[in-house]
């Protein structure tokens, strides 16, 4: 398996190579950041001798078969974790439909694709039910549709609301490139077959910001413009009061602390990770998940570089492994090219081809413009038949 660079020289990154990009760096965030997923930057700090600055072994070394809380996932050693496999098993929706997306698409495909295909499962070494390795809150997907018969549409309200559909949310901006709107209210729909309150409006704006990085021109600042204009509620203030802390800074070490006393008045997890207040994860109109305003703060921090915001996102600790997906998303739809090694190394232990699912959502991107195209048209000349403009 060879990696490709995401770039082919200079001048503005193509469609191909933002798509590239976007679904590369999310699945090198969310690798590096797995095996410190649940930890603070000083426990990171204090097992690593140091911050990290690439792929890391499990947090337990060779214990990870039976050491708790992570067993029997081995984290670590450049495997991705459920933010890939679900964005992965998104982008074959889109192959399948090869247009936009809702809640039915979710019920139609993603549900039977994660029952039904066995996958190689890179925490698990082994080939198994996509099912078997995602945790509960996007289990609810299969129990509230398969089993319970819920209209997709609704069938979000009742999960804990978390970052679990935000985080595989990136295709639908792709798909959306360059039209923030459109990948807002198509993720909308999308995410709520899963979530609901700020998990869904996370996963809104999250798509939102990854078609506003594939604008031509487009810049971290233009990224959280696009965000702020769209978001509501708790979900827009977080983002609004963390994105004014990150203007501050220019690297990720000094901003750790920053961003994180930014975003507690509106996370409901509580200063332990591990051990959730009683408040956490319900619905509110005052909260907001936290990985996407401190993805978006890396971003910023970072200046778009992708090596920076993820490497920030990584050491931020926490739900590191969503928040780096977001932040290399992210970067890498701007044009900023992934690392290679980090890629090669993560597609080799990961045994994915982290290429595969970038051509096909380009090619379906194109196709799904050209239906849009056509559509506006219709609509155009009937509006004109009826005496519009």
């Amino acid at each position: 398996m060879t990696a490709r660079t995401p770039r082919s020289g200079p001048g503005p990154a193509t469609l191909e190579e933002r798509v590239t990009g976007a679904l590369v760096g999310a699945a090198v965030g969310d690798a590096l950041g797995g095996p410190v997923e649940g930890y603070s930057p000083e426990q990171i700090l204090e097992r690593h001798g140091g911050r990290i600055h690439g792929v890391v072994g499990p947090w337990n070394g060779d214990d990870w078969r039976t050491a708790r809380p992570l067993a029997p996932y081995h984290k670590g050693d450049g495997h991705v974790t459920d933010d890939t496999l679900m964005t992965h098993a998104l982008v074959r929706v889109y192959g399948t439909v090869r247009d936009h997306l809702d809640a039915y698409a979710v019920a139609e495909h993603l549900v039977p694709d994660l029952m039904t295909h066995p996958r190689w499962i890179p925490e698990l070494e082994t080939e198994a039910l996509p099912l078997q390795r995602i945790f509960l809150a996007e289990k609810w997907l299969v129990a509230r549709i398969h089993y319970g018969h819920v209209d997709p549409r609704e069938a979000g309200t009742g999960n804990i609301v978390n970052c679990g559909a935000a985080m595989y949310m990136a295709p639908v901006g792709l798909v959306n490139a360059a039209h923030p709107a459109g990948a807002y209210a198509e993720a909308l729909d999308v995410a709520g077959a899963h979530q609901s309150s700020y998990g869904r409006e996370a996963a809104g704006v999250f798509a939102a910001a990854v078609a506003a990085a594939c604008a031509p021109g487009a810049t971290p600042d233009s990224v959280v413009t696009a965000c702020l204009a769209l978001a509501k509620d708790g979900t827009r203030a977080a983002i609004e009061a963390v994105c004014d802390v990150a203007a501050r800074y220019s690297d990720f070490e000094s901003a750790l602390a920053p961003l994180r006393e930014a975003v507690t008045p509106y996370d409901t997890v509580g200063p332990d990770y591990r051990a959730p207040s009683l408040g956490a994860r319900r619905p509110s109109r005052l909260h907001a998940i936290e990985e996407l305003p401190v993805a978006l703060g890396m971003l910023l921090v970072s200046g778009g570089d992708c090596r920076h915001a993820v490497l920030g996102a990584v050491n931020y600790g926490r739900d590191c492994d969503s928040i780096a997906t977001m932040a290399g998303a992210l970067a890498g739809a701007l044009g900023s090219p992934v690392p290679e090694e980090w890629a090669k190394r993560v597609a080799e232990a990961s045994r994915l081809d982290l290429w595969e699912p970038a051509a096909t959502l380009s090619a379906v991107a194109r196709e799904v413009f050209e239906r849009d195209l056509v559509r506006r048209r219709e609509h155009e000349r009937a509006f004109g038949a009826i005496g519009g403009p």
